[in-house]
């Protein structure tokens, strides 16, 4: 997202932004509306069906749109640089939250500082892992890039050990970081030499995860309380994100010789649909059933990356990359795993792992 994770790599990642209680408040104080709402059993039940499917459905598609995102850079590769590829991502995904801020009425940050901020964020959430995915699919497959992209939750643990100190992982937590990073060895096909694909661009797109989730604990240090709201946050960093590859573009790439159809679209699906309408679709997910269903998302993605290159781009598949993949995914998830308090006084905040 960006591809979340590919990330989830929009602002104030969902999983970890404050707002999180507030949301988990909303939805408690509307679970707890009076009876009468409902006039009868059967009128409350078709309500509650509809809402279940609403949700539901939204989830799937994000998972989907995140997922297709691989394959839109793998074709956006076709016509363009990879810096172009990201530059447009990020232009069309600016573009989409714009018109959201402006529909709600809302103000961009104010602060110097906050907007300092959010350029490092930028940098580490955007431009940088956008980028790096992008050029890694100009060597190695779509599905690899979408399963190395699973690897996010994992470094997001290890960079929060270092990042974040109260965060102290239990050993099952550990065990996760563990069994999730034997599974990117049997993606990888660590025996046998990378399974035939290229080392270099398989190295670039875990750097692009790691970059996600150093991203996260510096927003989750520096960002996390500010009185914007998301929204707002979010579109700020985007457009920091655009300016930064933008300010690069000319002096690495040379203009296009041509604008094909299909690379083209699929540049501008990546970006309004894979970044921008992706976050509205996950900011309102997270608002109605709470962060950690839209932190689940993270487990869709490869298996829809995966799907798409197989069967709409003609990738190989060797046994051992959804092999790994689910094994990779089954660490991400035991990372994922929180203690039990130590009793009623127990406050510390939990670190956020990403949407992978």
């Amino acid at each position: 997202m960006s591809t979340p994770a590919e990330s989830r790599s929009l602002a104030v990642p969902p999983v970890e932004a404050p707002s999180g209680a507030a949301s988990r408040a909303a939805v408690e104080s509307r679970a707890a509306a009076p009876a009468e709402v409902a006039a009868t059993a059967g009128s409350a039940v078709r309500p509650a069906l509809r809402g279940l499917l609403d949700w539901r459905v939204r989830f799937a598609a994000l998972g989907l749109v995140w997922g297709f995102s691989f394959l839109f850079m793998k074709v956006g590769n076709e016509a363009f640089a990879p810096l172009q590829v990201t530059l447009g991502r990020l232009v069309f995904g600016t573009a989409v939250l714009a018109v959201a801020v402006v529909v709600k009425r809302e103000r961009l940050p104010r602060s110097g500082r906050t907007w300092l901020h959010l350029c490092v964020a930028a940098f580490f959430l955007n431009a940088l892992p956008f980028s790096l995915f992008a050029t890694s699919e100009q060597t190695i497959s779509s599905v690899l890039a979408g399963m190395c992209n699973a690897a996010t939750p994992l470094f997001s643990m290890l960079v929060s050990l270092v990042a974040l100190s109260e965060d102290r992982p239990s050993r099952q937590r550990f065990a996760g970081v563990g069994v999730g990073f034997v599974g990117v060895l049997i993606v990888l096909g660590a025996w046998q030499g990378f399974s035939g694909e290229d080392p270099k661009g398989t190295v670039i797109a875990l750097t692009a995860a790691c970059s996600y989730a150093v991203g996260w604990a510096y927003v989750r240090r520096t960002l996390s309380g500010g009185g914007s709201s998301h929204l707002a946050m979010s579109t700020g960093q985007l457009l920091l994100g655009a300016l930064q590859v933008l300010a690069l573009t000319p002096f690495v790439t040379s203009m296009p010789s041509s604008y094909p159809l299909r690379p083209v679209l699929s540049v501008v699906a990546l970006g309004a649909l894979g970044t921008g309408l992706a976050f509205l679709v996950q900011y309102g997910l997270v608002a109605e059933k709470g962060p950690t269903i839209g932190a689940m998302v993270t487990y869709l993605i490869p298996i829809v990356a995966t799907a798409a290159g197989v069967l709409l781009l003609g990738e190989s598949l060797s046994w051992n990359e959804p092999v790994g993949a689910a094994v990779t995914l089954a660490g991400a998830a035991l990372t994922q795993r929180r203690p039990k308090p130590r009793g009623r006084g127990d406050t510390r905040p939990a670190s956020g792992s990403g949407r992978g």
